[in-house]
């Protein structure tokens, strides 16, 4: 070898390395405090035998250590196939609907590489009363490489003190453990935004706004004059209707157009796809006589249609399916089974799409950008020959924006109102999802996953696009 080192490794270096390693340093190398140092040393041992030394080696494209001397790193670059991160929690008196939402949590990559990277700086005055350095310390645990079951007593005090709508020992609904827990993450997190303050003062920059939020905009059309108001509103999930509820579903013509949207058939085969629910969600609904609104143009009462559309798409984009029908003659759960794809496009629920059907110009978004349109992300450099991020995730950035997302979690429930169970199904690859049942870790088929009733739907953007 020369000295000025291997050709190969230099080469690597002039492209791509720096950021790699720089996340490599920040989440087992630097350290705030004294206590995370003893354990994020405790993490840096070789994920296969557990070695300290044997010349201890870090891939720099995921998180893992492998040993050199017994090739277990050899072993990781060649099949890239690891489990790091995937660990059971014990119920502790019917928390599986906390466990089932800390799973889809721990495993959302962009959630992960913050907490993993030590970014969370605590304005309160007692640490031990904030959510977001519980949850620092639950993705520590996650990812610390043990693989024995995790007991989460310290996040479940802090989501009674917190949300103490959801304290007890009784089953609550997962969907508002997941609302709750956001909206506290995001009140702890308003002060880790770097300095950056937005020109809107009543827009947070947080982690949790970042990767959650979206902008939903609703359009009211008044009848008489045309005359259209618009207003968007903040969201953190979609909750959808589902045939067979009290509100009556909107009936989808075979025929209509855009018989298959997103791979799915709307055949006249039975089946509710998430399609047909996204489709009745972003549908114009007249509002009725019982329901006018004063319109600006005409300066009067008039008879209105309202219809909703995405402005603004969510890193991870939740969806909920509404099974769970509260009423007050009627309390029940909704058992119709709702297919769902693997591989998600929004681009049909736009506002922009909506806004280019009525001038004539709507276009499928291409598959793919010239060279030119794609760029490095600046937290999460990409990989020069694949282009995917360390998250397993494409970064563009161009004047077409790619509205495409990916499956990565599922949350389920068995059973009735009165006695249920949740679970949840995680993505750990392309192609390896687990099924999550409080401690119990399996793995889990494509087809089981495909075929289990669904709940919330957790769907991560394929290409993230940054500013």
């Amino acid at each position: 070898m020369s000295p000025a080192g291997c050709s190969h490794v230099n080469s690597f270096k002039a492209d791509n390395w720096k950021q790699s390693l720089r996340v490599i340093y920040q989440c087992f190398v630097w350290s705030g405090t004294a206590e995370s140092r003893k354990r994020k040393a405790k993490s840096c041992i070789c994920h296969m035998c557990g070695a300290h030394l044997n010349r201890l080696h870090s891939c720099l494209y995921c998180v893992f250590f492998g040993c050199f001397t017994k090739k277990h790193i050899h072993e990781h670059a060649k099949s890239k196939r690891h489990n790091l991160g995937l660990r059971g929690l014990i119920n502790l008196g019917n928390t599986c609907f906390m466990n089932c939402i800390v799973q889809a949590l721990t495993h959302t990559p962009l959630l992960r590489d913050f907490f993993l990277s030590d970014r969370h700086k605590c304005e309160m005055q007692s640490p031990n009363c904030c959510l977001v350095c519980e949850m620092s310390r639950l993705f520590q645990e996650f990812y610390s490489g043990y693989r024995s079951p995790h007991i989460p007593y310290r996040l479940l005090h802090l989501v009674w003190t917190h949300a103490r709508h959801l304290a007890g020992y009784e089953q609550q609904d997962a969907h508002e453990f997941l609302i709750a827990a956001l909206d506290v993450l995001h009140r702890h997190c308003k002060g880790d935004d770097n300095g950056k303050k937005a020109s809107n003062p009543n827009h947070c920059n947080c982690i949790i706004d970042q990767i959650f939020t979206g902008g939903l905009q609703s359009d009211v059309t008044c009848q008489v004059c045309h005359g259209v108001s618009t207003t968007i509103d903040p969201f953190w999930d979609i909750s959808l209707d589902l045939p067979g509820s009290s509100t009556p579903f909107w009936p989808l013509s075979p025929g209509s157009d855009g018989n298959v949207v997103n791979g799915e058939s709307h055949m006249s085969s039975g089946t509710t796809t998430l399609t047909d629910c996204l489709r009745r969600f972003t549908r114009p609904e007249h509002l009725g006589s019982s329901a006018k609104i004063k319109c600006s143009g005409c300066h009067s009462y008039q008879e209105s249609t309202k219809q909703l559309t995405m402005k603004k798409l969510p890193i991870v984009a939740c969806f909920h399916l509404k099974r769970f029908e509260h009423s007050a003659k009627l309390r029940r759960k909704i058992t119709t089974y709702v297919s769902f794809p693997l591989e998600l496009d929004m681009t049909p629920f736009m506002a922009s799409s909506k806004e280019s059907r009525m001038n004539g110009q709507y276009q499928q978004p291409v598959d793919s950008l010239n060279n030119d349109n794609k760029v490095l992300c600046e937290q999460h450099r990409l990989r020069e020959m694949h282009l995917v991020c360390m998250c397993g995730h494409d970064i563009i950035t161009g004047k077409q924006p790619n509205h495409k997302y990916s499956l990565f979690a599922v949350v389920n429930h068995q059973g009735t109102l009165e006695s249920g169970h949740y679970t949840s199904f995680i993505r750990q690859h392309k192609d390896q999802w687990f099924k999550c049942d409080d401690a119990i870790i399996t793995k889990a088929s494509i087809k089981d996953v495909l075929d289990s009733e669904g709940y919330l739907l957790f769907y991560h953007k394929q290409f993230l696009e940054y500013e």
